[in-house]
């Protein structure tokens, strides 16, 4: 199974869950709850890790960095990161209740309600909430950006590649078997149809939303350096497919990086922007979590409002931040958020990991292509800066 790629695992647990849901004895079911009750517990003690691991020491390594330029590359990335987030909301505003709404009013209307329970669960307690977290995060990061060498900083990336272990090493592998049960039991309570139409229906849009933002992103870098946006992308290509089958923007990066530079941005720049990105620029995957977080909220019966998901889209930008380089990395970094500002239960989030880890390659490999853009946008203002600094110099 390990040499299987986590899509194929995902799609094979989705088919599995639907054809033993459809026959099997309730006692087989509430097995697969039971487990997917422990997961759960589980999932939601690691998420306040998860956050500072990622977050805290992803702070403090960026304060460091080199000066304005580092400035310049993390806010184009945010503001891409945003507003793809922003035209995920809206085309899912617009299209949903015109391509969902049939399929959700076919759905139930507390889902949770038709599910069979487990034999038993383990109380997990957190060791703090999800704001706590994401507070102390800040702290952190913040306050060990101002140090040279810093133990604490060095301390917070051993704590990062222990729970980058957790993550690779347990929670992506048991995610098959969860994604399994929550669909064997939805077949039992007669909704897995409903929920399937809306999965292939968002898959479309999602797909279609990558397209239309990467040539968004590439005419404006187009238009700073006076070229044909489209050979510009068609040059990321490789990038766009490696990271399709590695599913992770950091494993892309030497592919990344040679294209950048074959379309013609400056070495040095892509040599500092591109990796910094990997770990940052995240929209093709903001595009997928506001649009997948959308769909399971109207599936439920609920509808996003933009005072709830925009707070959410500028919270994902920091969260996200450092985000593992593990398939998946991105809606589990964003769990929290998904439960502490959108209201997601248990059975949401289930839902939202089948529908995010479906589509996870194709949002990794929108960000990995975003990134040649963005360190295009950056080679071209560093390039003016670089001029109209010698223009002083000489006068």
């Amino acid at each position: 199974m390990k040499k299987i790629g986590l899509l194929p695992r995902i799609v094979i647990a989705i088919a599995l869950g639907i054809a033993i849901g459809s026959f099997s004895p309730e006692w087989l079911i509430r097995v697969a709850a039971t487990f997917n009750d422990i997961f759960s517990g589980f999932l939601s003690f690691a998420i306040p890790l998860i956050i500072i691991a990622f977050i805290a020491p992803g702070i403090g390594a960026m304060g460091r960095g080199a000066g304005k330029a580092l400035g310049l590359t993390a806010g184009i990335a945010y503001a891409s990161t945003v507003i793809a987030g922003l035209l995920a909301f809206l085309s899912a505003t617009i299209l949903y209740p015109i391509l969902l709404g049939s399929q959700a009013s076919k759905a139930f209307e507390n889902p949770e309600e038709a599910l069979l329970g487990g034999y038993f669960g383990i109380e997990m307690t957190p060791v703090m909430g999800i704001m706590s977290a994401l507070l102390l995060s800040f702290v952190l990061g913040i306050g060990i950006s101002a140090f040279k060498n810093s133990l604490l900083q060095k301390g917070l990336e051993e704590f990062r590649t222990i729970i980058q272990k957790l993550i690779e090493k347990i929670i992506i592998p048991l995610l098959p078997i969860h994604i399994f049960g929550i669909f064997a039991n939805m077949t039992q309570g007669g909704q897995v149809s409903a929920i399937i139409n809306v999965f292939l229906l968002v898959f479309v849009m999602i797909i279609i939303l990558h397209v239309l933002y990467l040539v968004m992103l590439y005419t404006t870098a187009g238009s700073l350096h006076s070229k044909n946006p489209f050979k510009m992308l068609k040059n990321m290509m490789p990038a766009y497919f490696t990271a399709l089958g590695t599913q992770s923007s950091a494993s892309t990066i030497p592919v990344t990086l040679e294209q950048s530079k074959k379309m013609g941005v400056r070495e040095k720049t892509a040599d500092f922007c591109i990796p910094l990105l990997a770990n940052i620029h995240l929209a093709g995957s903001t595009i997928t979590l506001v649009s997948c977080a959308m769909a399971v909220m109207l599936i439920q019966g609920d509808t996003a409002t933009f005072s709830q998901i925009f707070p959410f889209i500028l919270m994902l930008g920091v969260t996200m931040i450092a985000a593992p380089g593990v398939p998946g990395g991105a809606v589990v970094a964003s769990l929290g958020l998904l439960e502490s500002m959108l209201g997601f239960s248990g059975a949401m989030t289930s839902l939202m990991l089948a529908l995010y880890l479906a589509q996870d390659s194709l949002g990794t490999a929108a960000n990995v292509t975003g990134d040649g853009a963005i360190s295009s946008i950056v080679d071209r203002f560093t390039k003016r800066k670089v001029k109209g600094e010698a223009v002083t110099k000489a006068g």
